[in-house]
């Protein structure tokens, strides 16, 4: 399930494809992963053009053309990935399009359940969604962060995990940042006092810190997220059994003798 570390991750392994690569094919496998463009439009807009610097926001991937060209746009839904191989490795079953790379490198988008995809943008496009998205988790400040979520309403974890809110944190991290903060993630977000939106920030950054580094979220048995896919998760601080339920859709997973 990408989220921030992944797909800055992502970002890296794009970086590694070579220095401004000059884009020589492409090869659409699979059209159900196409949003908003043709695989005849994305063959023409990109072909032969350059590919420049990538940037990310939240779980958003942007990579720019030379140019007047469109931007290439990446959203890995639950389980994308970019890959960059050599021309000659052999294609995967959830290489979804192939983006050949100065004719020896290929850049794959590859997904297996197909939630998201790839587009093309243009300027006025891409702020569009960023005007969906809050600031990206890696560049919210203290006194930013407090404002954010001092008036949602509902959990602070659903608060959390709303793009609008803050792009880029996702289950596991949010889970993971909650345990460490000593907050049980039903807790609504407006009723979090001054030292706990604090503790809640210092283990956002933390988190991702190591995160990004890692390029995904870590399962270190010293994490909660080391242990919540146990057979009987205990919780790395206390040895306490973990508790699972679901908030805001998904599985979350929190200790409840340390986060009260």
């Amino acid at each position: 399930m990408p989220e921030l570390p992944d797909v800055e991750g992502f970002r890296e392994v794009l970086m590694t494809c070579g220095r401004r690569p000059r884009v020589t094919d492409i090869e659409v496998r699979d059209p159900g992963v196409l949003r908003g463009v043709t695989e005849k439009r994305l063959r023409r807009e990109l072909k032969d053009r350059r590919l420049a610097k990538p940037w990310r926001h939240g779980k958003w991937l942007f990579v720019p053309t030379d140019g007047a060209g469109p931007t290439l746009v990446c959203h890995f839904g639950m389980t994308g990935s970019l890959r960059c191989c050599s021309a000659n490795d052999p294609i995967e079953a959830h290489d979804r399009v192939v983006v050949t790379l100065d004719d020896t490198r290929n850049l794959r988008y590859r997904d297996q359940r197909k939630l998201q995809g790839v587009r093309l943008a243009s300027d006025t496009a891409i702020d569009r969604i960023l005007d969906g998205l809050g600031p990206d988790a890696l560049s919210v400040n203290r006194e930013e962060f407090r404002e954010l979520l001092s008036e949602r309403r509902g959990a602070v974890k659903s608060a959390l995990m709303d793009q609008s809110v803050i792009a880029g944190l996702g289950n596991l991290l949010c889970d993971e940042i909650l345990w460490r903060a000593r907050v049980h993630p039903r807790t609504p977000a407006r009723n979090l006092s001054a030292t706990a939106l604090r503790h809640i920030h210092a283990a956002m950054g933390r988190v991702l810190e190591t995160s990004v580094r890692a390029g995904r979220v870590p399962p270190r048995r010293s994490w909660l997220t080391g242990r919540r896919d146990d057979s009987e998760p205990l919780c790395p601080r206390c040895g306490r059994s973990l508790n699972s339920s679901r908030i805001a859709g998904r599985r979350t997973v929190w200790c409840p003798h340390c986060q009260t």
